[in-house]
């Protein structure tokens, strides 16, 4: 018997393979940002603009006055909050656990964070104004990133996308830390003591063994509100909460930090960071946007992405395996670890949002420093895409 198939069924099969796994939530990425820059530079611009930047009739929280501020003051806390217990989980039980798992990555996510903060600073550094976006292309996206990679499928050996992720970690640890002490003004040591004191609940609910999550969500909130009233900004709060959610395993092999993960990931990935890159991707490019490419702010952060973060993640597994000091990745070829590079040069979640950190008083820059995030992103995506395409494993 002959079953007829549907006509869609292609189709289908195609939009499985891409959302569907690690890789999906990239693709989607992918998806808002050119729907985020359509939409801004379409006649649906002005409502784009106001639905997010316009303020809201009422809000709950006053700080909080724009639909745009809900989502990077408080949505992104839960992002944040889902990276923390990815960090946890992999300092005490993972790819970082131990002195030799970790040499490698730490080396490369380190000199990848110096080498494209130093290109930007060289170009856009002697600019009036413009050293504090130093910070912008030192992240990478590995939801984009991975999202490259599931397009390549088999083509990219397991040990190089474990070390992407391992990398990104590192990576994203780092871009916790300058936030939490580059872009913390006008401290208020009331709500910080107050944030002291949620926390150290947090951590006596550890030390007591409790396994329950509703307490850890309720204090979490409350050290998130207090958080972000002290001067220190929002979404460290998040990182904070994770590291006091315990990793210790019960008799079934669970334990509570690894339940919030699987529950919290998917919504982070599928929901807060589409929404933010949505909010935030828009750019307007008609007019004056055209020229904004050549000027010191984008061309730094362009090229921070594209030029520095493959020079400094690569230099570093180069000198470590030359010196010893840790080998590189099993099975991958120098040209398949140059296509790795490249990727984590697509730095659009953590560089847009530490764009908007750097330049609080100025729209216009924040919209610069967009460009040259959306550029470089861009570029490094397309530029290791290739590279990892038309490379081959070592023999």
């Amino acid at each position: 018997m002959t079953v007829k198939r549907h006509p869609f069924a292609p189709l289908a099969t195609i939009v499985t393979r891409l959302f569907g796994g690690e890789a999906g939530a990239g693709i989607l990425l992918i998806v808002v940002a050119i729907a985020a820059m359509l939409v801004a530079n379409s006649p649906l611009a002005h409502g784009y603009h106001d639905l997010f930047h316009a303020a809201l009739d009422w809000t709950p929280i006053a700080k909080l006055d724009s639909l745009h501020m809900w989502i990077n003051d408080a949505a992104m806390a839960l992002f944040f909050f889902v990276v923390g217990l990815e960090i946890k989980r992999e300092v005490l039980d993972g790819e970082l656990s131990t002195p030799a798992k970790r040499r490698l990555p730490v080396l490369a996510a380190l000199a990848g964070m110096a080498a494209p903060a130093l290109v930007y600073l060289l170009v856009a550094g002697r600019e009036p104004g413009l050293a504090a976006g130093w910070a912008i292309p030192a992240a990478t996206d590995i939801a984009f990133a991975l999202g490259v990679l599931g397009l390549l499928g088999k083509r990219v050996p397991a040990s190089l996308r474990l070390f992407l992720l391992t990398v990104a970690i590192v990576d994203d640890l780092g871009a916790v830390a300058i936030i939490a002490f580059f872009f913390t003004t006008g401290l208020k040591l009331a709500w910080l003591g107050a944030a002291a004191v949620v926390l150290a609940l947090m951590a006596a609910l550890n030390r007591m063994g409790v396994a329950r999550g509703w307490p850890y969500a309720l204090l979490g909130c409350l050290l998130w509100y207090t958080v972000l009233h002290s001067g220190v900004h929002a979404t460290i709060a998040g990182v904070l909460a994770a590291l006091c959610v315990p990793l210790g395993l019960d008799r079934r092999g669970d334990s509570l930090l690894l339940r919030m993960e699987h529950a919290l990931a998917p919504i982070s990935a599928y929901v807060i960071v589409p929404l933010f890159g949505f909010a935030n991707a828009g750019v307007e490019l008609g007019g004056e946007g055209a020229t904004r490419l050549t000027d010191a702010l984008p061309l730094g952060v362009a090229l921070g992405l594209l030029i520095g973060k493959q020079t400094g993640i690569l230099g570093a597994i180069f000198v470590a395996d030359r010196t010893g000091m840790a080998e590189r990745p099993a099975g991958a070829s120098w040209r398949q670890l140059w296509g790795m590079a490249l990727l984590c040069g697509i730095g659009f979640t953590m560089s847009l949002f530490i764009g908007q950190l750097a330049f609080p008083a100025s729209p216009a820059l924040v919209e610069e420093a967009k460009v040259g995030v959306l550029l470089g992103s861009l570029l490094s995506a397309i530029a290791g895409f290739i590279v990892l395409r038309t490379a081959r494993a070592p023999a």
